[in-house]
């Protein structure tokens, strides 16, 4: 998730002069803009040797760490907000992550890709599993180890007793909170405990 309106419907969710910390951060380019254009302040955790160079390069705070492991090395409520973007589909354990990412952070923003998204329901019913931007792997080579939808995170933070705050579907860079489950290729929550 890297075009600028994307990033930048995801910063909206971020209040300014927050502490944040981004979960999965890739090469450091989303707390980098939040750090410029919001005046947030924080911490990136990846684990890729290449990824954490290019935060180091950007200016980010990073440390690496398999999020696997979990986040014990953070107190309760040490973050404002806890961003976990193109994260979750990665984790063996996505429901002990989101209890983490709303007990590191005050608020956990979690973003994903949407499986449930038309496209991809097409896909299927032509018997062939969804290649598409928001989806880039054939079945064989993805990264994701899992898939899911808008609908089953309403669900699983349910079960988590999480409260879901917002929740809404970014397509084309731009917000869809009308039936976002079949209308967007990814899925936005912001949550607290």
């Amino acid at each position: 998730m890297s075009d600028t309106a994307t990033m930048k419907i995801m910063a909206g969710l971020v209040p300014e002069g927050s502490r944040v910390l981004d979960l999965g951060c890739g090469d450091g380019a989303m707390l980098a803009y939040l750090q410029q254009a919001r005046g947030c302040t924080g911490y990136g955790i990846e684990i890729d040797d290449a990824n954490l160079q290019a935060c180091v390069k950007r200016g980010v705070n990073v440390i690496q760490l398999n999020l696997d492991e979990g986040l014990s090395l953070f107190d309760d409520a040490s973050f404002d907000v806890v961003l976990q973007i193109d994260t979750l589909q990665h984790l063996r354990n996505a429901e002990v992550m989101l209890r983490e990412t709303v007990r590191v952070g005050r608020v956990g923003v979690v973003a994903f890709p949407n499986f449930a998204h038309w496209p991809n329901r097409l896909s299927v019913l032509r018997g062939r599993m969804p290649v598409t931007r928001r989806l880039p792997y054939q079945w064989y080579d993805t990264p994701n180890i899992r898939v899911g939808t808008h609908a089953d995170l309403a669900l699983l933070a349910q079960r988590s007793n999480l409260c879901v705050l917002d929740s809404f579907g970014i397509q084309d860079g731009r917000t869809v909170r009308f039936m976002p489950n079949l209308l967007a290729g990814t899925s936005v929550y912001t949550l607290s405990s």
